[in-house]
């Protein structure tokens, strides 16, 4: 019985010892490649008390928070440049994944966990923050730790009258947001946020430090738009700020469907496109109580703007362009565009600026266990096709779900669809936004709550964009496909199945940049652009290149 006791022990001792050695050589390697820095004490592993806290620090969406998660083996929280291009080489050397967060808003936790249950690191910029706006120049060094909310509160704080078309979302890291696009309430007068990016700061796969000139026009066109974790780690980005009034204005207005809700939501939907671009105009859906009886259910539609004026413009534009909504002086308020941020996402008023620091916001989207997807809708959806929406909104799952129509017009017709990876441009009437969420008691019976999420997405199937049904890839969606974790062969084809849903035929070039810039895919993750390998057959390029 010792004997066997013995060689027990021995054996769960060598896997106890196999797993550690990776951290080990990690962090001997990061020793040797910063020898004179306090590297070390930015590296948290999972023997640090403050591991679990700094990991779940800018875990947005609790669905990876939970035991059964795969979770780092370390976690660096650079302090300068030198330390990111140290982990990216310890990370080569030693075999290692990279994931790297800004805010932690990815909807399916990729910057900080894997579905492949591999070793890897996460590098947190949350250290790398700085945002230095020149007034004069109209623009911003924005470091990708950053948050939406710290870049608007910085430029709110030296002028009330310069803006920049990002998110509402105050706690969205700029390194990923900016990564995948990102809209928000200026983007149908200027357009997104990636569109407006004039130079950047990269790492690549060799830890060099590359700008706009050195990158090359491809690598810089593929990092504005394209997905974060693919091309390198961005250090920050040069923004053109852009001209906004001292005061904007801004209104709800809220139906039920005794209140014809449905009808204004099939007018808004062939209208709102055609408004002037100082308009941003939105509806969210969800289930409420009825104001006639307070026991009975009904859907509740939020008609939302913001606009570029005064409330005096606003009225007639209103009564000329969508008399049936019934907008008064009365809905209205006049506040500075940083303060319509956080009205338009939480519905805050006369908020001060510091709201804007706070990273810890609780939302639909964030500081909750969810599910996300995305839609872009080209043609109206007839009044039928709501009414056997709502009864969807009556399901126990549905409690606090919620639908988001943001109009699109405007900036966004001029754009074409090649000039940037995003490729959502002119023909889109707006985009539709899903999410369901639930309390940490029910995270038991996620998979209903799930389940609820694709059985309104194949409902809506008819109604929306097809060949390719399209996606937004900053509503990550790993239900619309994802990479083959080592799989060289296919990682092609199996990525262009996601891979036009968000990027339509910008893939192509996409993955062009990726096979040049890092033919090895060390920067890779689920829905990451492949490169295609240098083992294909020269026809296999060109088959796939065509297809």
């Amino acid at each position: 019985m010792f004997p066997f006791l013995f060689v027990v022990l021995l054996s769960l001792s060598w896997r106890i010892n196999a797993s550690a050695l990776p951290v080990q050589e990690f962090l001997h390697c990061l020793s040797l490649r910063s020898p004179n820095s306090s590297i070390a004490k930015l590296v948290y592993t999972q023997n640090n008390s403050s591991y679990s806290s700094v990991l779940k620090s800018a875990a947005q969406n609790f669905r990876f928070t939970t035991p059964s998660t795969p979770t780092p083996l370390a976690i660096v929280t650079p302090l300068h440049a030198s330390h990111i291009q140290a982990a990216v080489y310890c990370c080569r050397k030693h075999g290692l994944q990279v994931r790297t967060r800004s805010g932690g808003h990815d909807f399916e936790g990729l910057s900080y966990t894997s579905a492949y249950k591999v070793p890897f690191v996460v590098i947190d910029l949350v250290n790398l923050r700085s945002v230095r706006v020149n007034v004069e120049k109209a623009t911003a060094w924005v470091e990708s730790g950053a948050t939406v909310g710290e870049l608007y509160d910085e430029i709110a704080r030296k002028s009330k009258t310069l803006g920049f078309p990002a998110g509402i979302c105050p706690t969205l890291g700029v390194g990923g947001h900016l990564s995948g696009g990102g809209y928000g309430l200026l983007f149908r007068k200027y357009g997104l946020g990636a569109d407006n990016v004039i130079d950047a700061r990269l790492i690549d796969v060799k830890g060099r430090i590359l700008d706009k000139k050195s990158m090359g026009e491809d690598l810089f066109w593929a990092i504005r738009g394209g997905g974060g974790g693919t091309f390198g780690i961005v250090l920050a980005w040069k923004l053109k700020l852009v001209a906004v009034p001292a005061n904007v204005t801004v209104f709800t207005v809220r139906k039920t469907l005794e209140q014809n809700a449905t009808k204004l939501v099939h007018r808004w939907q062939s209208i709102a496109h055609k408004f002037p671009k100082e308009m941003h105009l939105s509806i969210a859906i969800a289930r409420a109580n009825s104001s006639e009886d307070e026991e009975k259910m009904t859907i509740q539609a939020s008609f939302t703007s913001t606009f570029l004026g005064s409330i005096d413009e606003l009225i007639p534009l209103m009564e000329e362009k969508f008399p049936e909504l019934g907008l008064v002086k009365e809905d209205c308020l006049e506040m500075s565009w940083a303060e319509s941020n956080l009205y338009s996402f939480l519905f805050l008023l006369r908020s001060p600026s510091e709201t804007l620091l706070n990273r810890n916001q609780k939302s639909s989207i964030s500081k909750t266990f969810f599910k996300a997807k995305s839609d872009f809708v080209k043609q109206p959806i007839p009044e039928s096709a709501f009414e056997g929406l709502w009864s969807k909104f009556y399901e126990d799952e549905a409690k606090s779900a919620i639908m988001v129509f943001v109009a699109f017009g405007g900036k966004m017709d001029e754009i074409l669809e090649t000039e940037y990876p995003y490729p959502h441009r002119a023909g889109n009437l707006y985009t539709i936004l899903y999410t369901v969420d639930w309390e940490e008691k029910e995270n038991i019976n996620s998979e209903k709550f799930m389940s609820w999420m694709r059985r309104v997405y194949n409902y809506m199937t008819p109604y929306v964009s097809k060949s390719p049904r399209e996606a937004y890839i900053n509503y990550r969606d790993l239900d619309i496909g994802t990479n083959k974790i080592n799989n060289r062969k296919r990682s092609y084809a199996k990525a262009r199945v996601w891979g036009v849903k968000y990027f339509k035929n910008n893939f192509n070039r996409l993955v062009n940049v990726k096979t040049i810039v890092d033919p090895q895919n060390f920067f890779r993750h689920e829905q990451s652009i492949p490169p295609l390998f240098l083992s294909w057959k020269r026809s296999d390029h060109k088959k796939h290149l065509s297809s």
